[in-house]
């Protein structure tokens, strides 16, 4: 599945903008302060194409607006008209809800007392709290991948990292046709 060319249109229009505001800002930029600049604008233009409708790309913007007054100045650049609606914009509270909801089913069930006898066979159980053990470590280094992860339920969870993974892909298709175009002018 390919990300639409709409997604991919801005990205790069919000991407160029990103570079051009960090090559005329700084003329002398060592490899890792160029890394770090292409990366950011790169990690912004792909959250500001997504207008923040996404937990991501809220945290994103978030996370680079915090840093230095330099990368603020650059979301805010990137941005454009919406930066002050897009810093601003706050996690949706019915994901942390929910969460919290969850939490305290387990907490009922722990405290009740009642131990419901299991009627499996042992090497059933140990089977069953070894695929439980699996998803939950699964799904710990899933919301340490995904920006603002750690304040999702796990529905919520999956739903935004499969739209972070068509963002992600759209990055690297935009990069690989730059690579390539640069490539053939190279040669010419």
């Amino acid at each position: 599945m390919s990300p639409p060319s709409s997604l991919k249109q801005e990205f790069l229009k919000k991407w160029i903008t990103g570079l051009k505001r960090c090559s005329s800002s700084k003329r002398n930029m060592n490899i890792l302060e160029r890394k770090k600049a292409i990366k950011l604008s790169a990690d912004v233009a792909m959250a500001s194409a997504r207008n923040g409708t996404t937990c991501w790309s809220r945290a994103l913007i978030a996370n680079a607006s915090k840093n230095s007054s330099d990368d603020k100045h650059l979301v805010e650049q990137i941005l454009g008209p919406d930066s002050e609606r897009l810093i601003m914009k706050k996690v949706p509270t019915r994901a942390l809800v929910c969460n919290k909801r969850i939490r305290s089913k387990k907490i009922l069930k722990r405290s009740s007392g009642i131990r419901r006898t299991r009627k499996c066979a042992p090497q059933a159980a140990l089977a069953t709290s070894i695929a439980k053990r699996l998803v939950r470590n699964r799904t710990q280094v899933l919301k340490s991948l995904i920006p603002g992860g750690e304040f999702m339920n796990e529905v919520s969870l999956i739903e935004e990292a499969l739209d972070y993974i068509i963002a992600l892909r759209t990055q690297v298709d935009v990069m690989r046709s730059i690579a390539s175009v640069s490539e053939l002018a190279n040669h010419n």
